[in-house]
């Protein structure tokens, strides 16, 4: 069963983690990011930073990992690329019943909304690798700024790729970019292969 109130709280505080521990960079190039613990590699415009937050909840204490890429320059297509995944209890996430999905997805959507006093203004059904999944644009800051999320379930386990842009740049080709090279890596360590003996 799903506990709305669990992914509230952590929608909070990724939001809190995002804009008020995020310290400005330098515009870079593109860089790889891979994450082990997360199990996923995407590309950003600079090295992603990556924060914990340990939340209490009526489940026990959960883990949100957030990986984010600020950019110091005002004129940039996009202020933020955000990663963020959070392992649920077995079982709290029905990934397998389509219907308490999209209401797992409808709650995130809207606490997401909430926490920033925003509005949802668009919103569509999506899978990343055939995981089920949700889109969604929130416009907040009285619509001078827009929050795009590609959001899925894996297992237990919950993702949200997000950039925020100024209203005039939202329509922009690097979000596209940031949310099309994510791509999921197998949770398995790499192995050495053996070396071949000489002589």
């Amino acid at each position: 069963m799903i506990d709305f109130r669990i992914n509230t709280i952590c929608l909070i505080a990724f939001w809190t983690i995002s804009f008020n521990n995020a310290s400005a960079q330098a515009p870079a190039s593109w860089v790889a990011c891979n994450s082990y613990d997360g199990r996923f590699q995407v590309l950003s415009p600079g090295q992603l930073l990556e924060k914990t937050d340990s939340v209490d909840t009526p489940l026990g204490k959960l883990a949100y990992r957030v990986h984010f890429y600020q950019s110091g320059d005002k004129t940039a297509d996009n202020l933020l690329y955000m990663i963020s995944w959070c392992d649920y209890p077995e079982g709290s996430i029905a990934a397998d019943s389509t219907d308490l999905l999209e209401a797992f997805f409808d709650a995130t959507m809207e606490s997401a909304a909430f926490s920033v006093k925003g509005k949802v203004v668009y919103s569509d059904a999506y899978s990343q690798e055939d995981y089920p999944g949700r889109i969604w644009r929130i416009d907040y800051l009285d619509g001078n700024a827009i929050i795009k999320t590609r959001a899925f379930v894996v297992g237990s386990r919950y993702y949200a790729l997000q950039t925020v842009a100024l209203k005039e740049k939202h329509l922009n080709p690097s979000a596209e970019k940031f949310f099309d090279s994510f791509r999921l890596v197998k949770s398995s360590k790499p192995t050495t292969a053996k070396r071949k003996k000489s002589g």
